[in-house]
C-alpha cells in the first residue's frame, strides 16, 4: 500500500527533478496521471476498463507480460487533474479499492507528467 509519507517524498521528488531537468510544468498544476491496474488474466481488466472510463478516465490501453518474471498485464487509465499528496492519496485508496471489488491483482501504481 503506498503511505501517505511516500506521497509526501514523491511530490518533493518530483519537484526537485522537474527543477533539476529544467521542467517547465509542475506537479502542483493540473497534469496527466496515469494509474495501473495489473492482472495474470488480460481478459479480467476489461471489466475494471469499463468501470474506470465510466467515471471519467481515458482508458490508455492493456499491455502484453514481459515474459516469464513479469507475467502480468498492466492496464493503463489516464486523468487530466491536480492533486495535493493528500488528496493523491485518497485517489491512490479508492483505486485500491476498485481493484479488490474487480477481484483483480492489484492497483499498481500511478505516473505524472505535464498537461
Amino acid at each position: 500500500m503506498i503511505t501517505k509519507e511516500m506521497m509526501q517524498a514523491f511530490f518533493s521528488d518530483t519537484r526537485q527533478k522537474n527543477i533539476e531537468a529544467g521542467e517547465s510544468w509542475s506537479i502542483d498544476e493540473v497534469c496527466r496521471w496515469s494509474y495501473f491496474f495489473v492482472d495474470e488474466d488480460g481478459e479480467a481488466l476489461l471489466p475494471v476498463a469499463q468501470h474506470m472510463e465510466s467515471l471519467g478516465y481515458t482508458v490508455v490501453g492493456i499491455t502484453e507480460p514481459d515474459g516469464e518474471e513479469d507475467p502480468f498485464f498492466y492496464l493503463q487509465v489516464d486523468k487530466l487533474e491536480q492533486h495535493t499528496p493528500e488528496s493523491l492519496q485518497a485517489r491512490v485508496e479508492a483505486l485500491y479499492a476498485i481493484a479488490e471489488q474487480f477481484e483483480i491483482a492489484d492497483y499498481d501504481g500511478m505516473n505524472v507528467v505535464a498537461a
